[in-house]
């Protein structure tokens, strides 16, 4: 009897372990605007949260964003994707962090530390885009090493004028 039981708690714990993709999360869905995300990290998740869906159309809202860091951040670069029907429409990277150029508060936080943001953020453009599209957004460091990955899905059917 004990060794079955040890043997069923091995194969689950070996079935977790094995799994390297993480769940699909909902930032919001309503009638209109539905945003999704999902880790492309295979060794981390990470939290984010928008407080209203409808505040997107705004092109100002109140964020939430979380993650334990597994990389110190002395330079940071971001690279994002817009994707459509499958295939790279728009590619746009930016250097975020590097000695003497800190646009955000946490470059130079190190491994282990937290991150949490909570505040507004402004989009760059006039209108989210109408119809269904991915983005892949990938944040790496000096080593480039993946500080965050993630794929969000946007479904947006939004009506602005």
């Amino acid at each position: 009897m004990k060794t079955s039981n040890v043997l069923v708690l091995f194969l689950v714990l070996l079935s977790i372990s094995a799994s390297t993709e993480w769940p699909t999360h909902t930032v919001c869905k309503e009638d209109n605007l539905e945003i999704h995300y999902k880790s492309c990290d295979p060794h981390q998740d990470f939290a984010f949260s928008i407080d209203r869906c409808s505040d997107v159309s705004t092109h100002t809202f109140n964020v939430r964003a979380a993650i334990l860091l597994r990389h110190n951040i002395k330079e940071l670069y971001a690279k994002l994707n817009l994707i459509i029907n499958g295939k790279t429409v728009l590619t746009y990277t930016e250097t975020l962090c590097e000695p003497g150029l800190s646009k955000l508060i946490f470059c130079g936080k190190k491994k282990g530390e937290h991150l949490y943001y909570e505040g507004p953020v402004t989009l760059g453009i006039k209108e989210i885009p109408q119809g269904d599209y991915t983005i892949s957004a990938e944040l790496t460091n000096e080593d480039h090493a993946t500080v965050a990955c993630a794929h969000i899905t946007v479904k947006n059917y939004l009506d602005y004028y």
